[in-house]
């Protein structure tokens, strides 16, 4: 398989680290499943996230509405006030307005130290966040674009689906249908697999590369994003790089949570 100009690849960009403080002004359940909280804040003033797929580093204090101090960047590194770093996870911005305003869709699952937080939290509740650090700028117009996720990708898809121009889209997502299409709203132009929740797993995945080979991918233009799982994200890297012969800076794979 050829692969695709060099030019088209996608870019990496350095954003400058800073911490800031955000306080939460709503806070609206989504398809049953997602808390959707907007934050303002003028720590905002600044704040970049030029990729859909974007992560930032959202701390919680140990219970909604307790105050959380911002870290140091030293030379040394990062030091967090008496040396205790708090519980931190990784979220997609989801809309930011260019101002002061961020909205980020959490995801509900038992037992998440972010979903607790989110199920608690109440307008005036603050937290501290961090970056992106860096950004993967992928370009919107690749003509064949697969996208694999379970529930915790899908708010940086819906980010994406704002941009995309392309003449072939394949979602393949570990949700139930009901949920995501609540979720997600229309989709036209998408060709969309619901493969159940909680079913992304390392040893399940013959269902859904049975779907991926009925998949002509082209010699070039095309982009592959797969995220959730870590162990059954890698294996599904492996089955396009090494298995269908794809270019591998055009097969974007994170890992994000990992099956314990």
């Amino acid at each position: 398989m050829q692969t695709n100009p060099s030019e088209r690849a996608p870019r990496r960009v350095r954003n400058e680290l800073r911490f800031r403080h955000i306080t939460v002004v709503s806070k609206t359940l989504i398809a049953g499943e997602f808390w959707r909280i907007v934050f303002n804040g003028s720590d905002l003033a600044g704040f970049n996230s030029p990729s859909f797929d974007d992560h930032i580093k959202v701390f919680f204090p140990e219970h909604a509405g307790a105050e959380l101090a911002l870290p140091q960047i030293t030379d040394e590194g990062i030091v967090w006030p008496n040396g205790v770093r708090p519980a931190a996870r990784d979220y997609t911005p989801l809309e930011f307005n260019g101002v002061d305003s961020l909205t980020i869709d959490f995801y509900i699952h038992d037992g998440g130290v972010a979903s607790s937080w989110a199920n608690e939290a109440k307008v005036g509740d603050q937290i501290a966040m961090g970056g992106p650090r860096g950004s993967l700028v992928i370009p919107a117009d690749y003509a064949c674009q697969i996208y694999v996720c379970d529930e915790t990708g899908l708010p940086a898809f819906k980010r994406r689906y704002t941009e995309i121009q392309a003449q072939e889209i394949h979602l393949l997502a570990y949700a139930d249908e009901a949920t995501g299409r609540d979720y997600l709203g229309d989709l036209p132009n998408v060709q969309v697999s619901w493969l159940g929740s909680g079913t992304m797993q390392a040893d399940n995945l013959a269902p859904i590369t049975a779907q991926l080979d009925r998949i002509t991918l082209p010699a070039t233009k095309y982009f592959i994003w797969l995220t959730g799982e870590g162990e059954a994200v890698k294996l599904l890297s492996d089955y396009f790089t090494q298995g269908r012969g794809a270019d591998s800076d055009y097969v974007r794979a994170v890992a994000y949570w990992h099956q314990k």
